[in-house]
């Protein structure tokens, strides 16, 4: 068998010519129909709010001697009474785990508990339970305020880095494309009717921050064609920025959703609804970088040369001082 052509990433061209601007308007309309049906579905039908922002209960369960605790069979029995959501994490030893669930609209809290310690105490023998706590609707309230508070500092945070680093232009078009990301990843998560607990909140500031690393390594490679193609029609250099970081940000992209589809697939359900919505913010993060960051800045346009001007000037002021 010939090696010749290993490793495989040898098959990828080096060089590509693609012409992405030549289709960014077709991708501003696609973008903001998903982006308006997204908003819309947020409305109605909404999220579905997990434990952390609906309130429920959460307690702790020991199996005596040391034994073994099967998480699986705990899960099994507290989702057959079908009262929401339900999260089981082993803590410490193999022998206690901890039980999340939902309070039903119009039922005590002390009999839903009641129910859950029956169920689980028929699948699992031998098993004692403590610490019982309920999170009330005005605490996950505030949970739910806080995160959304936490995206938007993000959001805000990062146009200030972008506009610190490079120009104001620069900074709305990566906010627009990290504001479309958040979007677009709120309805998939509507779409498939994910539970959005503190888990997503993690996932997509995730997505906010790849989102944005992806698309300062374009405006930056941007910058410097500027610098480097002073004659260049702005379009060719923006073709050009992207088709030279292109094999990067695909080769670190599938790096990312191959990781993220092996934990959907061995990490259970407690894991699943966050791994799919970083691999969809993964993807369509580096479809922002390409089609929502770098149009808005041929729109706005950039200051060919300025910087250069500018430092000209100050050398040559430095050198005129005896």
């Amino acid at each position: 068998m010939s090696m010749r052509g290993w490793p495989l990433i040898k098959l990828l061209p080096q060089t590509t010519n693609f012409k992405f601007v030549k289709y960014a308007r077709v991708a501003a309309v696609l973008s903001v129909i998903l982006c308006v049906a997204s908003l819309v579905s947020i409305a109605v039908p909404g999220l579905t709010l997990g434990i952390d922002f609906r309130g429920g209960a959460a307690m702790e369960l020991t199996r005596s001697g040391g034994q073994t605790l099967d998480l699986g069979a705990v899960r099994g029995a507290v989702d057959a009474l079908n009262i929401g959501e339900v999260g089981v994490q082993g803590i410490d030893t193999d022998s206690s785990a901890i039980v999340r669930f939902q309070i039903p609209e119009g039922e005590a809290q002390n009999e839903v508990v009641q129910r859950v310690q029956a169920a689980v105490g028929s699948a699992v023998s031998d098993v004692t339970f403590s610490g019982v706590s309920v999170v009330g609707s005005k605490v996950s309230g505030e949970l739910f305020s806080k995160g959304l508070w936490a995206l938007g500092m993000a959001v805000v945070l990062m146009f200030a880095y972008i506009w610190f680093r490079f120009e104001p232009q620069f900074g709305f078009g990566a906010v627009a494309g990290l504001v479309h990301d958040v979007i677009l990843t709120f309805g998939l998560i509507v779409l498939f009717k994910l539970e959005f607990n503190l888990n997503m909140v993690a996932a997509i500031l995730t997505v906010i921050g790849y989102s944005m690393n992806d698309t300062v390594v374009v405006f930056d490679r941007l910058r410097e064609n500027l610098r480097k193609y002073k004659t260049m029609p702005l379009r060719d250099v923006i073709d050009l920025s992207i088709n030279e970081t292109l094999s990067r940000t695909i080769i670190t992209g599938m790096t990312a959703v191959m990781v993220l589809a092996a934990l959907a697939v061995y990490g259970g359900a407690a894991l699943f609804g966050f791994s799919l919505a970083l691999m969809f913010g993964i993807i369509i993060g580096t479809y922002s970088s390409i089609y929502v960051g770098a149009p808005i800045i041929l729109l706005w346009g950039v200051r060919r040369g300025a910087r250069d001007e500018e430092a000209t000037a100050v050398k040559l002021g430095m050198a005129s001082r005896p």
